[in-house]
């Protein structure tokens, strides 16, 4: 009994079983429940020192993933090993904090590891620009660019964030929004949610309205942050008639925050995500929000890093394009 037959029998990916296996938070209970029931009744056995051997391993490529609620890292992830499965290479995934330094702890992985290459999922440029020197294997860095860095191992592919979120800006405003609010991200300059606030603050200047700072609050990757941020906001900015979420699942937590001070989305307040994962099309409303196009940004992030695994070639800095989705948590203010 394998890991592949867990999967097979519990019909859900080889990733997936080893997030459960591993006690990763991003997998749903239904999942969680359905693994767990075949592990018990195959009386299925993990070999932690194979694993722990095959991660040691020098042919193994490491995926860092920096957040551990980000449920589009989950998907990427996900295709991400099934690329690299598929190319005959084995992937170890390691999960860090958002706020936790990933060069450093790439830097620690590849002394004791020795990984072939890395991928990274998200990542704060700082960290690169201080510590990325020290990392001498073919790099990936996903979600962020690493154009401007110029280290000759260090590749990255990226959504346009900046004009993403202008364009959520000037969608509510052509609906009619004029109190806008945002929620979400660390603004650090070498940020990825920094670019989205940039974006914000183009569409305002563009068309001649106020960007209030008070109508914005940074938050963590979680419902629960959201969902607590989103009360404080509200209740500092009562007048806000929409809100631009930097992610969707800060999108699904500031609706609960919404509907539990009694107000409805989006017929009091409308709200817009980013990232665009499945589970935001089965949310009620139905998310409207930037779809980042995942497959694309793992199968060019895989395909670049085996490349230079294979022979070293000059960095490449990619942007993916994304699609604003209109789904149903958006509608003209109340006059």
């Amino acid at each position: 009994m394998t890991i592949k037959d867990i999967a097979r029998m519990s019909g859900v990916g080889v990733a997936t079983v080893s997030r459960v296996l591993n006690n990763h938070p991003d997998v749903s209970e239904e999942t969680r429940r359905r693994v767990m029931a075949v592990v018990a009744e195959q009386g299925f056995q993990p070999n932690t020192n194979a694993r722990h051997l095959k991660q040691a391993s020098s042919a193994s490529i490491a995926i860092i993933v920096k957040g551990t609620m980000n449920m589009l890292f989950a998907d990427l992830v996900e295709r991400c090993q099934q690329l690299l499965q598929d190319a005959g290479r084995d992937a170890a995934v390691y999960y860090l904090d958002e706020d936790a330094n990933e060069v450093v702890y790439a830097v620690q992985l590849c002394r004791e590891r020795k990984p072939l290459g890395i991928l990274f999922l998200g990542g704060d440029l700082e960290f690169f620009q201080a510590e990325f020197g020290h990392i001498t294997v073919p790099c990936v860095l996903l979600t962020n660019s690493a154009g401007e860095l110029s280290f000759p191992n260090l590749s990255s592919l990226t959504t346009d964030d900046s004009e993403a979120a202008y364009r959520v800006v000037r969608y509510l405003v052509d609906r009619g929004h004029r109190h806008i609010g945002l929620l979400g991200g660390n603004w650090s300059c070498t940020q990825i949610s920094y670019r989205r606030v940039q974006g914000c603050q183009r569409a305002f200047d563009e068309l001649d309205l106020p960007f209030d700072p008070r109508r914005s609050e940074p938050c963590r990757y979680s419902f629960s942050d959201a969902y607590d941020t989103t009360k404080r906001l509200l209740d500092r900015c009562p007048e806000l008639t929409a809100l631009f979420c930097i992610s969707d699942v800060m999108a699904m937590g500031a609706i609960r925050a919404i509907r539990d001070l009694g107000r409805r989305v989006p017929e009091d307040i409308s709200v817009v995500g980013y990232d665009g994962i499945p589970l935001s099309q089965f949310s009620v409303p139905r998310l409207t929000t930037v779809r980042q196009d995942t497959q694309q940004l793992a199968r060019q992030g895989v395909d670049v890093l085996l490349s230079n695994i294979q022979r070293p070639r000059p960095p490449v800095h990619q942007v993916v394009p994304f699609q604003l989705i209109s789904g149903e948590s958006v509608a003209p203010p109340r006059t």
